[in-house]
């Protein structure tokens, strides 16, 4: 019993496609994990098709939780431009001058962009809790770029100033990758199982457990969030 069904009115945090896979050699334990862009669920071949509806919306809803608490707090606009010019310091012995550094909900094409005419650069909101350092590289992009248009030999000898520069365009890369699948993430795993709680983090594919018995279903504020 190894088909896939996906639950069409229920999606990722991202949102990822959810499907639903039943195992004979579950019996009590559910767990989610990120395949190929997508959300995949494994319950028991047992469940009811009331129990599987509940299971996807609660273990949508823990994935959701774990990952929002995990998430860095947003950057204001101004520690983005503070950023700038840290970064204009270390890397372009500040002779780029930013005046406003901003997050931009309208760049989903591109990581970043700038204004040389007046100074402004605009970074993806994408990469919003993304690592420092991917950040950072984007920002000295879009700096170098206050000092030279286009990529030339100029932009490539400075852009190598910042050392984690090739190390933040493979992680990027990476990135842009899943989303082509469509987007998605790492191969982590959370599981529930009678009540132990493994906190390890789903990045590092362990595990999180939790009671999956008869009647412990999704409140129904998960319920309708997870309809939508």
């Amino acid at each position: 019993m190894n088909d896939l069904v996906l639950h069409e009115h229920v999606t990722g945090p991202r949102g990822e496609r959810v499907l639903v896979r039943r195992s004979a050699r579950r019996r009590r334990t559910v767990s989610i994990s990120r395949r190929e862009g997508d959300l995949l669920i494994a319950i028991p071949a047992t469940f009811s098709a009331r129990q599987e509806r509940q299971w996807v919306t609660k273990m949508v809803d823990q994935l959701v939780s774990k990952e929002a608490r995990r998430a860095p707090a947003r950057r204001s606009d101004d520690a983005l431009l503070r950023m700038a010019r840290e970064v204009s310091e270390a890397h372009l012995g500040g002779r780029a001058h930013p005046t406003s550094v901003t997050w931009s909900a309208r760049q989903n094409q591109r990581w970043g962009s700038c204004t040389p005419a007046d100074g402004s650069i605009r970074l993806s909101h994408q990469l919003q809790g993304m690592p420092e350092y991917v950040v950072r590289s984007v920002m000295m992009h879009e700096l170098v770029h206050l000092l030279v248009p286009g990529h030339g030999p100029e932009f490539k000898a400075l852009m190598a100033n910042y050392p984690q520069a090739e190390k933040a365009q493979g992680f990027l890369d990476g990135v842009s990758w899943a989303k082509s699948l469509p987007e998605g993430g790492g191969d982590g795993d959370e599981e529930f199982d009678d009540g132990a709680v493994d906190d390890r983090g789903i990045d590092d594919g362990a595990v999180e457990t939790g009671s999956c018995g008869a009647g412990d279903g999704p409140s129904r504020a998960q319920l309708a969030r997870g309809a939508r």
